[in-house]
């Protein structure tokens, strides 16, 4: 049992004291254990986010994550991702706005799309309308996520802090429940606006939030709920949820809405900044789609901007936003003739995975038309996960390809990317998330046409 995985190029393991994980990372394995319900239980490294998630959809199992996907789906049916794709959009050319105030310079991308992101998952999945308090509190906000993501990776790495009590008299303890306490004041606002909101106006698109101040606005127009928060307050009238368990949501799709779509975004617009002949490839696809026209993107669109999405897709191959996922091995399993025991963590190394040779050659290599439809035949569906997959897969990410589609044709449709940070010199850092250590920049200058 558990003999010569060093040794192998597709699984090891890792002992610590009495803790032992396997890493994996070839196509047939992740199957193996994310394609079944059988596994679908985090990690017990996971627990270490519990005083900032607690028992949301990210850290649940059983019944009650269930119960929550069930919940939480209706979210992200096309539906309400058409009204969500007007609020996107919209948000976008505020974006837009901002860049055209800065012609010509070196932009740090990471806050750019970092505030992009949150003022978007605000708006659209937890009906806060824009507003310069919101811009404000978010800075705080992410500031506190990028801490907490420090003081994981420090904790992990540090067997003795896994003690809760040791952890949480230590220096690094005090500063994660600072940085939670910013967090959740940040979303715990969120949700108390929503529900006075809703108690004076009633549930309504967030497009016709201008009728609110009209005093003669029919209050017996309302719709069914739209936004994610709007269903967990249905719900907690249903009494399906109570108070933390909305809180429990709202801070974790907070964080997965912005954070992973930022990373997301960040990465593209650095690579389509060093690889100018692919950026002008997609402004003649968007060229085609709009014409000379400005007019707004619409959701129709989305499905044109094909080579787009290849390039997105490549990207997140790169440089997947969340680098590794870990379940619990809960009974015995074969693993390509290892016997894996129970009880022992299995972490799914995404980074590596999208990264092998013989799965996608010349790996390093930005290549969108590895995602045409003709080159995708044959490929093993698990050899490309940026989402996850199976029964946990993102329950978002159809949210966040809408999302990414909207902000890079906006931008690209207005400027030609000029690279500053190459692909070679980027450091990434120890993190819950594949972030850069420093900020990567890129020019936007306005294109003449």
């Amino acid at each position: 049992m558990l003999r010569k995985f060093a040794s192998t190029r597709s699984i090891y393991r890792i002992w610590v004291l009495n803790l032992c994980s396997i890493n994996i990372f070839t196509p047939d394995h992740v199957e193996m254990i994310i394609s079944t319900t059988k596994f679908n239980g985090k990690s017990s490294i996971y627990r270490f986010l519990r005083p900032w998630l607690r028992d949301g959809l990210l850290l649940s199992d059983g019944a009650k994550w269930q119960q929550r996907r069930k919940i939480l789906t209706p979210t992200f049916h096309f539906s309400i991702l058409q009204r969500f794709c007007v609020i996107i959009e919209n948000n976008s050319r505020r974006m837009v706005e901002i860049l055209n105030n800065s012609p010509g310079e070196k932009i740090d991308v990471v806050s750019l799309m970092s505030e992009f992101t949150l003022n978007s998952i605000c708006e659209t999945a937890m009906g806060t309308r824009f507003s310069e308090e919101i811009v404000e509190k978010g800075v705080s906000y992410r500031t506190a996520i990028h801490s907490i993501g420090k003081c994981l990776v420090q904790r992990m790495t540090r067997v003795i802090l896994h003690n809760d009590f040791i952890f949480n008299h230590s220096a690094l303890g005090k500063e994660q429940n600072k940085s939670i306490e910013k967090i959740q004041n940040f979303t715990g606002k969120v949700i108390k606006d929503r529900k006075a909101y809703i108690e004076k106006y009633g549930v309504e698109n967030l497009e016709d939030d201008d009728k609110k101040d009209n005093k003669e606005y029919n209050m017996n127009n309302r719709r069914k709920p739209t936004a994610m928060l709007d269903l967990l307050l249905h719900a907690q009238k249903n009494n399906l949820i109570d108070d933390e368990g909305i809180q429990e949501e709202v801070d974790t799709f907070m964080f997965e809405g912005h954070d992973t779509t930022s990373c997301g975004l960040m990465y593209c617009l650095m690579l389509l900044a060093n690889h100018k002949d692919i950026q002008d490839k997609i402004f003649e696809e968007l060229h085609t789609i709009f014409d000379e026209s400005d007019r707004s993107a619409s959701y129709d669109d989305l499905s044109e901007m094909r080579y787009l999405e290849c390039c997105i897709k490549e990207s997140l191959r790169l440089y997947p936003p969340v680098p590794f996922i870990s379940r619990q091995i809960t009974e015995s399993i074969d693993l390509g003739g290892y016997k894996i025991p129970s009880d022992v963590f299995c972490h799914i190394h995404i980074y590596d995975l999208h990264r092998r040779e013989e799965l996608f050659p010349d790996p390093l290599k930005f290549d969108p038309d590895r995602f045409l439809p003709e080159n995708c035949i044959g490929r093993h569906p698990y050899a490309y996960i940026p989402f996850s997959a199976g029964p946990r897969n993102c329950i978002g990410q159809k949210f966040a390809m809408m999302e990414m589609k909207l902000a890079l044709s906006a931008i690209l449709r207005r400027f030609d990317l000029k690279p500053v940070t190459k692909p070679w010199e980027l450091r990434i850092a120890a993190d819950m998330m594949l972030r850069s250590t420093e900020p990567i920049y890129v020019i936007f200058e306005k294109r003449n046409t």
